[in-house]
Formats: C-alpha cells, sequence, structure tokens
C-alpha cells in the first residue's frame, strides 16, 4: 500500500514537517477555498503542489500531491437544477487540469447535502482520548427538535423518539447549540456556520429527488466525466455515504456493497473506481469489507483505513470513531484481503498494482488535545494508526514471504 496523508492546505495544524516525521510517502488534499462547481485552475493547482514542496526551513519536502479529496460534485449536478450542466463541464476541466499537474487519482463523493454527520466531535474515552461519535439518539433530537424538520419525528422508531424527546429536555442551551454546531459541521459551508433554516432550505431542493433520482443523476454524472477519466488515464473512486443510512429523509445510493456494484455495472470503465472507507461502511453491521475487497478489488483505487464501534446491529445504529485496530472490522483480514488484490494487480503489470492509503481520521491523544485540528485528523493519533496499520502490513508481508 502507497502510505499517504490527507492535508488540509497551507493552514493545517499538522504541517508539512509532521507529515514527514509521520513517515508518509505521499499527500492528499484539495483546493478546499475554491467553490463548488467552478474551475480548479492550472495556477492554483500549481501553488498547492508548491505549498507542500517544502519544509518550514525551506528543505525540500520529497513529497507530491497525489491524490485529490475531494474534487467536489455540487448539489446542483446532484439535483439536475441551475447550472447542473456547465457544473459538469468545469468538473471536467479541472480533471484534465489535474492530469496536466502529474495527478491521477480523484476521491469524490455523491451525497447529499451531508458530507458526513456526527453528534460529538471530541467524545472522552475512558483512556482520556477523544474520538468522533455518532449517537442516533442525540441525532433524533436535533433533527426533531433543533431542525424541525417536518415529518422527522416518523423518520424513528417509537424507543429511538422517546428517547430523543427526554434528551432533548435534559439539554441545556449550551448543549443545544453544540449538539447542532456538530451536526452541521459536515454540511457544505460548516466554517459559515449555516443557520437552521440555511439546512432546511438545503433539504426542501431535494423535495423532488427521490433515491431513484439520485441514482439516475448519478448515472448520468458517470457516463459524462467517466469515459475522459478513462482517455486520460484517470481513475476516479466514489466514497461512501457517511454514515451509509438515510437521514434527514434524504436519499442514500453508496451505502452497501449492492451499490457499488449498481454504480459500477452503470458505467463499466476501468476509471469509474471505489474508495474503500473501512470506517464509513463499517458503521453497518452487514457491510463485509474483507469480502468486499475481494470481490470489488479490481475497481478499489484508494483506501481510506479506519475503525468504528457500534453500540448494537440496528441499521441505523450509534457508532463511534474506535482506533485503528480496535472496533469491528478484521482490519488485519481487510489489509491480507488488499495485499492479495496488489498481488493480482502485479501479475498483470497494472500500472496502479500499488494503492494508495491513508490513516483515515484518529483518536486525539497526548499533545492533540488542545492543538484544534480539523476534527478526526490529529498528528498524534494518526500517527499512532499509520504505524499500526504498517505493522499489520510488514507482518502480512513477512508471513507471505516465509512461506
Amino acid at each position: 500500500m502507497r502510505q499517504t496523508w490527507r492535508w488540509f492546505g497551507p493552514n493545517d495544524p499538522v504541517s508539512i514537517d509532521d507529515m514527514l516525521q509521520a513517515g508518509v510517502q505521499g499527500v492528499v488534499t484539495a483546493l478546499h477555498h475554491v467553490p463548488t462547481g467552478t474551475v480548479w485552475t492550472a495556477q492554483e493547482i500549481t501553488k498547492r503542489q508548491n505549498d507542500l514542496a517544502c519544509m518550514k526551513d525551506g528543505t525540500p519536502s520529497g513529497l507530491t500531491w497525489e491524490v485529490v479529496e475531494s474534487l467536489p460534485v455540487s448539489e446542483a449536478i446532484k439535483t439536475q437544477t441551475g447550472d447542473w450542466r456547465s457544473h459538469i463541464e468545469n468538473w471536467i476541466t479541472s480533471m484534465r487540469n489535474l492530469h496536466a499537474a502529474g495527478i491521477r487519482v480523484i476521491c469524490y463523493n455523491f451525497m447529499p447535502v451531508l458530507d458526513w454527520t456526527r453528534t460529538d466531535l471530541a467524545w472522552r474515552r475512558p483512556t482520556g482520548a477523544r474520538c468522533m461519535r455518532f449517537d442516533l439518539i442525540d441525532f433524533a433530537a436535533f433533527d426533531i427538535h433543533i431542525l424541525q424538520r417536518k415529518g422527522a419525528a416518523d423518520s424513528f422508531p417509537d424507543d429511538i423518539r422517546d428517547a430523543a424527546n427526554r434528551r432533548f429536555a435534559g439539554m441545556d442551551d449550551a448543549r443545544r447549540e453544540q449538539l447542532a454546531g456538530n451536526v452541521v459541521f459536515g454540511l457544505p459551508g460548516a466554517a459559515e456556520r449555516l443557520s437552521m433554516a440555511n439546512v432546511r432550505d438545503l433539504l426542501d431542493s431535494y423535495a423532488p429527488v427521490t433515491d431513484a433520482v439520485l441514482r439516475q443523476n448519478f448515472h448520468d454524472f458517470l457516463e459524462q466525466v467517466t469515459p475522459v477519466a478513462q482517455e486520460l488515464g484517470m481513475r476516479l473512486c466514489c466514497h461512501p455515504d457517511d454514515p451509509p443510512f438515510p437521514l434527514l429523509g434524504l436519499p442514500r445510493v453508496m451505502s452497501t456493497e449492492a451499490d457499488y456494484a449498481e454504480r459500477l455495472a452503470a458505467v463499466d470503465l476501468p476509471a469509474n473506481g471505489i474508495t474503500l472507507c473501512s470506517g464509513s461502511l463499517g458503521a453497518r453491521h452487514d457491510n463485509d469489507l474483507p469480502g468486499m475487497m475481494r470481490r470489488l478489488g479490481h475497481r478499489v483505487h484508494f483506501l481510506h483505513l479506519r475503525n468504528v464501534r457500534r453500540d448494537n446491529d440496528t441499521i441505523p445504529a450509534s457508532f463511534f470513531e474506535d482506533e485503528h485496530l480496535g472496533g469491528q472490522t478484521d482490519m488485519v483480514a481487510l489489509i491480507d484481503a488488499v495485499l492479495a488484490e496488489e498481488t493480482r494487480r502485479r501479475a498483470e503489470g497494472r500500472e496502479d498494482a500499488i494503492i494508495p492509503m491513508r490513516p483515515d481520521h484518529g483518536q486525539d491523544i497526548l499533545d492533540d488535545i488542545g492543538r484544534g485540528g480539523q476534527p478526526g485528523y490529529p498528528a498524534i493519533g494518526r500517527l499512532k494508526g499509520l504505524a499500526e496499520l504498517r505493522g499489520v502490513e510488514a507482518a502480512l508481508h513477512h508471513r507471505g514471504a516465509a512461506k
């Protein structure tokens, strides 16, 4: 596996120097400041490449931008409203500009409104570490009582709704505000702190978009962008829904193995691929991550390796972000399946035999606590996760060499 690291740009508290000391081999980043739907220009791409080329003292870092995460797909494209056609053209132009800059892998998602959802961004563990958590009762309390979405109460089973009513009644104003902020953090424009009215407007824009409509709109998008990617030698890899079940009455189309199989078959070209995120997919008990890697591995272009622990096996379920070798996904079996796929690719002579991987998320530990980094992206917590994943890979290679 190619060991990469997500970086949020020059303002990221985790620096290029930190990445190098963690031992990473490449960088995953994006032009977060460029408005969604507009073109990523050659100048902006080059500027970001230059940003990561040097350490603080000017010494060359030797690191390069290897994976884009993410080139955003606008809400207009997902709903096929407004300037959606020009947004697709801009997406293709951005892809061409990235190709010209030497970048070959683009991660993106097709989640409506929500990029990711958590109810707690710094949930305390018994060790004192902090992690992100999705609590279904807290989320129901937000949906029903804070957002006051029409029909929200009917979206939850009776026991969850009743528990949410009690939970909300016991919250003070500060906790209610914190909960709303945590959920909104995963929405587009979160840095500007969207109001509940803004969120309701975004949800209203999806009123005509059923599950079937979103799937068709996704296929329309793939039919336009994938042939260009195939011609260029680019690899597109869709990230799964996070979490992988419906929220806020919105459709979800990338939550299971069947969803991925359907999207891959819709435009059956090698460029149309998968970001296999073991954390997002692992929030459902019926997603078999090692099996998915074995069955769909030929189209996996990017790996997010993290682990979650569910409170139970209902769908949806509450969960928290566990240690990389904790949680309920068998990470050793998953990495074993990844290495088997890489061996198969080398035998075929594929240029992409080595799959880029990043240690996704991590718990805040030691000096991460109080650093003020991006939620889920601490320096030391990810370093610990990367070391554990690297150790598993080394042990599996050693086992294979000894046979």
